[in-house]
This record gives structure tokens, C-alpha cells and sequence, in this order.
């Protein structure tokens, strides 16, 4: 188990997905991962299939991909979310999560790009109805991606 967040950070970005969820129908996922082989973006891209992203109705999943051995990270979405965000949506969300690293704030960092991208979902991917159901778990992951 990768050891980056306290028992309180986790609540509270666990806390952060949550409401980022609940105007939208789309998923929000955090995954914290050891290390890795590729780039950053190339193993992000592994992950969000081995936790089935992909499955989603609308296809508007959003992946916060941590690599804390290495201080990376990526943040990848799905191609619902892709086709309707501008085209600097995700630089902007880099560039905030960065702000907050940079200085050590990486619970709080995360959390307000969770929020961010959960405003932008809500404005695209607004809740549908009571049926609406939660896709994808709201806990944080851990671990490699499956063996190549």
C-alpha cells in the first residue's frame, strides 16, 4: 500500500469526489500508483481501463493518476467529457493541481481539481434522475496496472 495521504486527507478527497458527484452523472476517480514503466500518461491510460472507466454510460469518467515515487501525475478523461471541454480544460485543471503541489498542499490540491472537474461535469453531464446510480466507486486506489 502506497503511504502519500493521511487517514484525513483520504476522507476528505473521498469527501470532495463525493461532491463533485452528486450534480452530475459523471465519475471521478483517484488512483495513487507505485510506480511505473511508461509515461505517465501511457500508464494513466492502462489504469483507467483495468478499473473499467471506460464502462460508464456517457463515457465521462475523469482519472486523477498520482505516481507520488516519481512527483507526477496525469489526469485523464474519458471521451464523453473529451468531446464537450474546451481544449485548455485540462491544462487548467494541470496547472491548479501543480499550484497546490508544488507548495506540499497535495490533499488540497487534489480536492479543488476534483471540484473543478466536478463544475464541469455537472455543466455537461448534469444528475439525470433518482435511478441515477453511482458507476464507480468514490474510494481512492492503489497499486500497479496489471502485468504487461
Amino acid at each position: 500500500m502506497i503511504h502519500f495521504f493521511t487517514q484525513e486527507d483520504e476522507k476528505r478527497i473521498i469527501a470532495a469526489i463525493r461532491a463533485a458527484e452528486v450534480q452530475t452523472s459523471g465519475e471521478i476517480r483517484v488512483h495513487l500508483h507505485e510506480d511505473i514503466q511508461l509515461p505517465v500518461m501511457d500508464e494513466a491510460k492502462v489504469v483507467f481501463l483495468r478499473l473499467g472507466m471506460q464502462k460508464t454510460q456517457a463515457r465521462n469518467g475523469v482519472l486523477f493518476f498520482i505516481v507520488p515515487q516519481k512527483n507526477t501525475f496525469a489526469i485523464l478523461g474519458d471521451q464523453g467529457i473529451n468531446a464537450v471541454v474546451p481544449p485548455d480544460f485540462w491544462d487548467s485543471i494541470r496547472d491548479l493541481l501543480q499550484g497546490h503541489f508544488r507548495e506540499g498542499r497535495f490533499a488540497e490540491g487534489l480536492c479543488q481539481g476534483i471540484l473543478a472537474v466536478g463544475e464541469k461535469l455537472r455543466e455537461f453531464f448534469p444528475y439525470q434522475t433518482q435511478d441515477d446510480i453511482n458507476e464507480l466507486p468514490d474510494d481512492i486506489s492503489y497499486g500497479d496496472s496489471t502485468p504487461r
